[in-house]
């Protein structure tokens, strides 16, 4: 048993472990290796490839010391119903000169959250209602005044503030939040009872291109199997390439940058096109559980208190073949994530139980939308009330160390000022999100917990590097995302540099100690938070 060593670096009266774990590259690199492997399929849930997948994790978690988590079994349940898509007829909009057809893949991506046998539209109008936002407390409704029932929504992608460089904005400027995802834009199209809701791709709002938007979106989609089969959803849900957008609105009589300049405007009025749109396709209904995987270090004090580690060991299985590779193999994506799990399972086993209760999810469809940790969340096997909060894993560094530390989403919660003075110790400084216009906070397991109240970390190295500087790191981000991100190339590598993984995996370590170790430690969400009110409730009656 390795000795706790709490050193006196205080924030708030805190004092941060900060003994030095061995992260095992040997492990990082094996279990990455493995589950990326083509014998792994890409590792879509509901195949045979997750009963390979899960048995090798709980194999893994086994061998570093941990316990069955959910009352003696490894996993959780998750039920899925597997929705895809097939005969899609060409969705056409008419209305005003030549019909525009519009071709499933190239132009447009369609699919459902419906489980029914058959999606149909026809004659449906085109209503551009801006961001698709209606955010009560901002005095923001793109929805005021326009009955959409039945009609199909055009939406842009992002808030409508992102071009702002700074923070300065109705809605954080430069980063998006929940409100500017696409999961939120297609559950408030639906609450306003949409019978269709298309979003238009851009590439830098979006911040990934449309090939990523294609991979994802066509073949089996899977949702949580719940009562009442997502009929409360829009019928179809989607995604038209710009151009195709641009061209429609043209149809209308109008011009896609100027109404974008109108909704980013406070008070903007939703805009009927004039124009209709109809099409339809089958679909093909499969219906079966998926699995999380969950071990645990009891405590030894306060066992009914938990720390929470997690990563997601889905990725895209099947996909669209780059130069006769169809295999999505998801190296970094997140195979590193669960990696770094098992590495920080044996690193915290061998240093001994802590105080509190050690746990360490590894969550099923998380590319479907969080669909695993949804789940958990909602059907917790751990209180989220006894949950002291924790890290999330989706993806390591391993293009080597970093001078800087990012704090996804920073400011929000008091977990950050633990990290802040962990990465200070290591030499390192926090530094501030390349890219806050992607909404990297709401895209990830860690918001499942976070809007239900547990203060989780995502943060990982910053792009400046200490070889090479930031130009290094922004170079390797932007060729991550141009050529592997959601594609057949993001493969294992052996040339990885794992250094910096290293490094971050030892923040996530002596963080989860420090709190493990301290029982009378409750971060909180700052009082800015959107997540602060639920968290107060929950642990209104802990004690």
């Amino acid at each position: 048993m390795r000795r706790l060593v709490l050193l006196p670096l205080l924030l708030s009266g805190i004092a941060v472990a900060q003994d030095k774990p061995a992260i095992s590259v040997d492990t990082l690199k094996t279990v990455t290796q493995t589950l990326s492997s083509d014998a792994y399929e890409g590792r879509a849930p509901t195949t045979p490839a997750e009963d390979k997948t899960v048995a090798y994790i709980i194999e893994r978690f086994q061998k570093a010391g941990l316990k069955p988590g959910n009352k003696g079994r490894w996993t959780q349940d998750v039920p899925m119903v597997e929705i895809t898509a097939t005969d899609v007829q060409p969705f056409t909009v008419t209305g005003k000169g030549a019909p525009i057809p519009l071709a499933y893949r190239t132009d447009m991506v369609v699919g459902t959250y419906r489980v029914t046998p058959r999606i149909d539209v026809k004659d449906s109008e085109l209503v551009f209602v801006g961001y698709g936002i209606t955010a009560p407390e901002k005095g923001w409704d793109d929805y005021a005044g326009v009955d959409v029932r039945g009609k199909t929504v055009v939406i842009l992608i992002n808030d409508a503030d992102w071009q702002t460089m700074g923070r300065e904005g109705p809605f954080e400027g430069r980063a998006m939040t929940w409100y500017g995802r696409w999961p939120y834009k297609f559950e408030n199209a639906a609450r306003h009872g949409a019978a269709a809701a298309l979003i238009v791709h851009q590439t830098e709002p979006a911040a990934y291109p449309w090939a990523v938007v294609q991979s994802s979106w066509t073949g089996p989609q899977l949702e949580l199997d719940e009562p009442g089969d997502h009929q409360d959803q829009s019928q179809v849900i989607g995604w038209i390439q710009e151009a195709v957008a641009k061209n429609i609105l043209k149809a209308a009589g109008r011009d896609l940058s100027t109404l974008t300049r109108a909704a980013q405007q406070k008070g903007f009025k939703a805009v009927p096109l004039g124009l209709t749109l109809s099409g339809g396709f089958t679909n093909t209904i499969r219906r079966q559980a998926s699995k999380n995987v969950i071990g645990v270090l009891p405590g030894t004090t306060a066992p009914g208190d938990y720390v929470l580690y997690s990563a997601h060991w889905d990725h895209l299985g099947r996909c669209d073949a780059v130069d006769g590779d169809d295999i999505c193999n998801g190296a970094l994506d997140n195979a590193t994530g669960v990696a770094g799990l098992v590495a920080l399972a044996e690193a915290q086993a061998k240093a001994g139980p802590a105080k509190r209760s050690i746990a360490f999810l590894a969550v099923t469809a998380e590319e479907s939308g969080l669909l695993g940790s949804g789940y958990y969340a909602q059907h917790p096997v751990f209180p989220l009330a006894r949950t002291v909060g924790g890290v999330n894993m989706d993806g390591l560094n391993v293009t080597g160390r970093s001078k800087d530390f990012v704090l996804v989403g920073k400011g929000k919660s008091e977990i950050e000022d633990i990290a802040a003075k962990l990465v200070t110790a290591q030499g390192r400084y926090i530094g501030e999100e390349a890219n806050p216009e992607r909404g990297g906070y709401y895209r990830s397991d860690h918001f499942s917990f976070a809007k239900l109240g547990v203060p989780m970390l995502d943060g990982g190295s910053g792009q400046d590097k200490v070889t090479g500087g930031v130009a290094a790191g922004k170079a390797a981000a932007e060729d991550y995302v141009a050529n592997r991100y959601h594609k057949p190339a993001d493969e294992y590598d052996p040339r990885w540099d794992w250094s910096g993984a290293v490094e971050d995996l030892t923040v996530y370590y002596q963080l989860g100690r420090t709190l493990a170790d301290r029982p009378g430690l409750w971060p909180n969400w700052y009082p800015t938070a959107e997540f602060r009110t639920i968290r107060d409730q929950s642990r209104k009656n802990v004690q």
